[in-house]
């Protein structure tokens, strides 16, 4: 039986209309739509194995890659070919190596891998944000806390955010009785419900995804497929991991097929997907 554990909720929580949701979702500033929201140019990063012998793993070598308004690339490639080690990069959870990665902004480009970790605090999420196949909340957190304060770090005043949460909630069928119970002690996929909900409200102009879906179940995945969808068609740029080729297909405008930390191949679904078959993962 599930602990009933419950935080005290932020607010009294009225059934928002989807106007109130859409109006927080896409208000972006105003940015040159001729420039990639996301440029990587010459991307590095090897590992270095202090507990085996001190041999160096390159884990991307040489990546380029540009990531457009409204566009959603897929990164394919087996286990270990470097695709969440370049969201890592890119996210700056790993500190690349060589090379650069360069953000479009408002105020003009931004070169993240120098970036002060000050000033990459205050854009992340912001500007740019991660959703990971995992959750990672505070303890003693509701559901509804965890995504109206994603909400709110992006901007959203209290009211607004605990409106958007609760839109992005049922969007992705999470149960109303579940929202105040403590994140711990959710199911997997109920917890991936939340990390996606939290990644999407008002979502930063560049998303990275790795594994959003992975431990939905077919209903369930159906509702986060559409959200993803939805968002790219509102001109978010998304770069994704996923590891069945039917997410890839109905979702990604560009299929990027990775190998040992390199690009080797990119280009439409319908002409990249094919030959595939047993290489995602």
């Amino acid at each position: 039986m599930r602990e009933t554990t419950m935080t005290p909720p932020l607010t009294d929580v009225e059934t928002p209309t989807q106007a109130t949701v859409e109006t927080a979702i896409t208000e972006h500033q105003e940015l040159d739509e001729n420039v990639p929201v996301l440029s990587v140019r010459g991307l590095h990063k090897h590992f270095v194995l202090h507990n085996v012998d001190g041999r160096r793993v390159e884990g991307l070598n040489g990546i380029d890659l540009d990531v457009r308004a409204g566009e959603h690339i897929a990164l394919a490639g087996s286990s270990g070919a470097g695709k969440s080690t370049l969201l890592k990069c890119i996210y700056r959870t790993y500190l690349p190596s060589a090379g650069t990665v360069t953000l479009r902004s408002p105020n003009g480009p931004v070169e993240l891998t120098g970036l002060a970790d000050a000033k990459l605090a205050a854009i992340r999420g912001r500007e740019f944000g991660y959703v990971s196949q995992f959750l990672r909340a505070e303890p003693r957190r509701g559901a509804l806390d965890i995504v109206a304060r994603a909400g709110i770090a992006r901007g959203m005043d209290r009211e607004t955010a605990v409106e958007a949460a609760a839109v992005a909630l049922r969007r992705l069928h999470l149960d109303e009785s579940l929202w105040d119970v403590f994140a711990s002690v959710l199911s997997g996929g109920e917890k991936q419900r939340v990390n996606l909900a939290a990644g999407t409200i008002s979502p930063p102009q560049l998303l990275l995804l790795d594994e959003p879906v992975s431990a939905l179940d077919p209903a369930n995945r159906e509702a986060a497929l559409a959200l993803i969808a939805d968002l790219t068609a509102t001109g978010v740029a998304v770069l994704a991991v996923f590891h069945d080729l039917d997410a890839m297909d109905r979702l990604a405008s560009r299929v990027v097929v990775m190998r040992s930390g390199r690009i080797i191949e990119s280009g439409p679904p319908d002409q990249v997907l094919h030959h595939l078959e047993g290489v995602a993962r």
